[in-house]
């Protein structure tokens, strides 16, 4: 396999923080999309390889890995393994790791597992490489449970995403990581999902919290108001004397429970009273003559 200097894919320094690495991810991801180049075989290409140096550079242990054994970064966790199953005879050969570069490396695989690491002699299965991705949604897109085609290193893989999944968090999808070594098991690939929030609203866990403008006549006086809840409207009666920062619960009408069929959080809604502006000469009078009754 030749060697991608992931760093130059993603136009980064080999210092780069992780900050950095997903920001420059994120430009290039959105520059080569296939979706914004259909037909475009170089840019699915340098797409492919763009979600090939996230899935490295942004895990800190497979970065070190790739760091420490170039092309063979995936083959790290094998060939320390098998090392310690080899011979006596091979540990005196292969026993100071430090001083391999990355031919001795390769040299070391084939020696050991055939050409390609197969081969047929006492070979041990290893378990392949975790995958690591991140998928960028909107609050109103994990408020109902959906399907999704992901494309990661190069193959697309479709996923139900349950409503309620939060900010930050990691699903596991077993089996759709990188190849094993010797008839091994696949790695799983592991999602981080960020989601964004272009609502009104406000989220913790399950709850959702929103202000809600409220004028000062129906404040004083009391009333029936509209608001607008996440999947809808609902009608409030507002008591008269409502003072500004006042909170009112609706229950049932917040976020889904992650993985909880039927079960929704709360949404509370915190009035702001406005007060009027532009009063006409009559309604100054008015507010001077209740203020006296006051």
């Amino acid at each position: 396999m030749p060697f991608i200097d992931y760093y130059k894919v993603l136009g980064v320094p080999k210092d780069a923080d992780t900050q950095t690495i997903k920001k420059a991810y994120r430009k290039l991801a959105r520059k080569h999309h296939p979706d914004l180049n259909p037909g475009d075989l170089e840019a699915e290409k340098k797409f492919k390889e763009i979600n090939e140096a996230n899935e490295v550079l942004s895990h800190p242990e497979n970065r070190k890995k790739y760091d420490e054994y170039g092309k063979d970064w995936q083959h790290a966790d094998a060939y320390n393994q098998a090392k310690q199953q080899q011979s006596q005879s091979q540990q005196r050969q292969y026993s100071n790791s430090s001083q391999f570069n990355e031919g001795d490396f390769s040299d070391f695989f084939e020696s050991m597992f055939g050409g390609a690491y197969g081969g047929s002699r006492n070979q041990a299965g290893f378990r392949g490489q975790d995958y690591n991705a991140e998928l960028q949604l909107d609050l109103k897109d994990v408020y109902t449970s959906h399907k999704r085609t992901l494309t990661v290193n190069g193959k697309n893989i479709r996923i139900t995403i349950p409503a309620g999944i939060e900010n930050g968090q990691v699903i596991k999808i077993s089996g759709h990581g990188g190849p094993g070594v010797n008839n091994g098991p696949k790695g799983d690939l592991y999602i981080t999902f960020t989601i964004h929030n272009s609502t009104k609203f406000q989220r913790d866990k399950a709850n959702l919290y929103k202000t809600v403008d409220l004028d000062l006549y129906t404040a004083l006086l009391g009333g029936n108001i509209t608001v607008d809840t996440f999947d809808g409207k609902a009608k409030l009666t507002v008591k008269p004397e409502t003072q500004n920062g006042t909170r009112v619960k609706l229950k049932g009408k917040g976020f889904p429970v992650y993985k909880k069929a039927d079960a929704f959080g709360d949404l509370y809604i915190t009035y702001q009273v406005k007060t009027p502006t532009n009063l006409t000469e009559k309604e100054k009078a008015l507010f001077t003559e209740l203020s006296k009754l006051r």
